[in-house]
């Protein structure tokens, strides 16, 4: 694997300089400065690179800029409604600037509105740190009595709809308008929050929009994009629902090892590829993620290696159910970590005995807990310096040791 590191440019709290010190050997980056649907522009990009380059006294810094994460797709795209058009033909000039300045690997995602959503930024576990969570009665409280979303009661079990009206009746002002701004801050790079009525109207623009329709609509962008990509030697690879369950009434079409069979299925070609991400799929007990990169590892081209546990699962629980999770360290959760890095050793050797120029596959640790001064760093939501350290240094750590065992071993 290549280690890298998310950075989210020059107002990031995390420098270059502290980038380099954690043992990253390269950047994850994008322009969240540009609005969605506009060109990224070369001198943008050649911008972007040059602060990735450079330490805070100005000395070179050693790290390139190796993957974008993301060049987003504008909801018009998703909806097919507005501007898509002017929208499609921005993002294929995008794609042209960014193989120009020899970046190969580009990270996005389908979700509707919402990059990733949870109600709890900073939940205190027993040992002190905090981590991002999501509670599914503080969720359908939202969804239910301050979104006020029509159908909303029935989205959820009676006994979940009842726990959430208790709660309502304990909440302060503060404590709901806290709940409201989590709920939206998925949005990685935004300064400005959705308020309740900003979500109620981007919510009436999927309105006849169900998974089928979405799907298409995915399916039509990368008919599209991808023969752009395979002659510019690109690849794309599509980040998965986060959750991975409808939210908000919205369908969800990345979220399963099927959703993204049928989409690899339906454009067939190595530019259309795969962002496993372990702890947005891990929440589902039916994703096997060490299985899912030993069948689908010849189309992954991004790696995001973190974990979650999920919280009380009852007997007979539905594994496609939503529930309450948190963040867990990275070795520790839903996913057999060591297992997976496992089946990433496995492909990476399987890519080089075929020569290809991919092998190493980017990957970076995602997410993590807030320790030691994390907390007066105030990252950006789920990215701290610590947590994010800790978790590369574990993550590295076992890779070097399955690496040798199979040196041993001869594999």
């Amino acid at each position: 694997m290549r280690s890298t590191w998310r950075w989210f440019g020059p107002q990031d709290r995390v420098l270059t300089d502290d980038i380099l010190q954690a043992g990253a050997q390269g950047v994850v980056t994008a322009l969240h400065h540009v609005p969605y649907g506009d060109i990224w522009s070369p001198q943008e990009i050649a911008r972007r690179q040059k602060e990735v380059a450079t330490l805070k006294d100005g000395s070179d810094s050693r790290l390139s800029w190796e993957v974008v994460e993301s060049l987003p797709v504008s909801e018009d795209i998703k909806q097919q409604t507005g501007n898509w058009r002017a929208h499609m033909e921005a993002y294929k000039i995008s794609l042209q600037n960014i193989a120009k300045a020899g970046i190969q690997v580009i990270c996005y995602n389908f979700m509707p509105i919402l990059d990733w959503t949870r109600t709890d930024l900073k939940w205190r576990l027993p040992n002190g740190v905090t981590c991002m969570r999501f509670d599914l009665i503080d969720f359908a409280l939202y969804d239910i009595h301050l979104l006020n979303r029509p159908g909303a009661a029935e989205a959820f079990p009676p006994e979940t709809a009842a726990a959430a009206a208790e709660r309502l009746a304990q909440m302060s002002a503060a404590s709901k308008a806290v709940l409201c701004g989590n709920v939206v801050c998925g949005l990685p790079g935004e300064t400005t929050a959705l308020g309740l009525d900003d979500v109620r109207g981007l919510l009436r623009q999927y309105h006849g929009i169900n998974a089928d329709r979405l799907r298409q609509h995915l399916i039509d962008f990368l008919t599209e994009m991808v023969p752009v990509c395979e002659a510019l030697g690109l690849r794309l690879c599509c980040h998965p629902d986060d959750p991975p369950f409808p939210l908000l009434g919205l369908p969800r079409v990345m979220s399963t090892e099927a959703d993204y069979r049928l989409i690899m299925q339906q454009v067939d070609s190595p530019s259309n590829g795969i962002t496993l991400c372990s702890g947005s799929l891990g929440v589902r007990a039916d994703n096997d993620l060490p299985g899912m990169m030993t069948r689908l590892g010849d189309r992954v081209h991004f790696l995001h290696l973190r974990n979650v546990r999920s919280e009380s699962p009852q007997p007979g629980d539905v594994p496609a159910r939503l529930h309450s999770f948190h963040e867990s360290e990275h070795m520790d959760g839903n996913t057999d970590m060591v297992a997976l890095l496992d089946a990433v050793r496995k492909e990476e050797l399987r890519r080089r005995s075929a020569g290809r120029s991919d092998w190493q596959i980017p990957m970076r640790a995602d997410h993590g807990q807030d320790m030691y001064e994390d907390s007066l760093l105030d990252a950006q939501p789920g990215y701290p310096k610590i947590g994010r350290m800790k978790g590369l240094a574990e993550l590295k750590a076992a890779m070097r040791v399955l690496e040798h065992r199979g040196e041993r071993a001869g594999q």
